[in-house]
């Protein structure tokens, strides 16, 4: 089981694509949106596809877990905002909350950046992306574009 965090940066357009890849390779997927990424995808189509809701709003005490436990999670794309509230231990959405609960459980967690230069350069992100790091987190290195068969074969290699 891979849970799959999408964050909003241009690469979650064809987020399908990638889901696609991860289905072929055996994965089950389920997806959990940042809120402004939910704005930008087709979450009825993923639903389709990978046979679970896409995440985005907490759930009420009481209400069952949409997704079953994963085994892995990645962050792809992973932008500047969340990597950072994520380093420093901000959970104001599932997405996050979901990231944060992988490194509390001591799961393979994968993040795939895509920030823009301008914001790869503010001092914070390096140092977050260390503190990432040193938890643990497989962070990536920056490319110029996503690439999905690289993100897939990634994840399909084991640590």
């Amino acid at each position: 089981m891979l849970a799959l965090v999408v964050c909003a940066a241009p690469p979650v357009l064809r987020i399908g694509e990638l889901i696609e890849l991860l289905l072929a390779d055996g994965w089950a997927v389920c997806v959990t949106a940042t809120p402004t990424a939910a704005t930008w995808i087709d979450r009825e189509a993923l639903a389709r596809q990978t046979r679970y809701p896409v995440r985005v709003e907490w759930r009420m005490p009481g209400e069952p877990e949409p997704h079953p436990s994963a085994d892995v999670v990645a962050v792809v794309p992973a932008t500047f905002n969340v990597i950072n509230k994520w380093a420093v231990g901000i959970n104001d959405t599932p997405a996050l909350g979901v990231l944060h609960e992988a490194l509390g459980v001591g799961i393979r967690v994968y993040a795939f950046p895509n920030v823009k230069a301008q914001l790869a350069a503010h001092p914070s992100y390096d140092q977050h992306l260390r503190l990432l790091q040193d938890s643990a987190v497989i962070v990536s290195p920056l490319p110029a574009e996503l690439d999905w068969p690289m993100v897939a074969e990634q994840l399909r290699t084991p640590v």
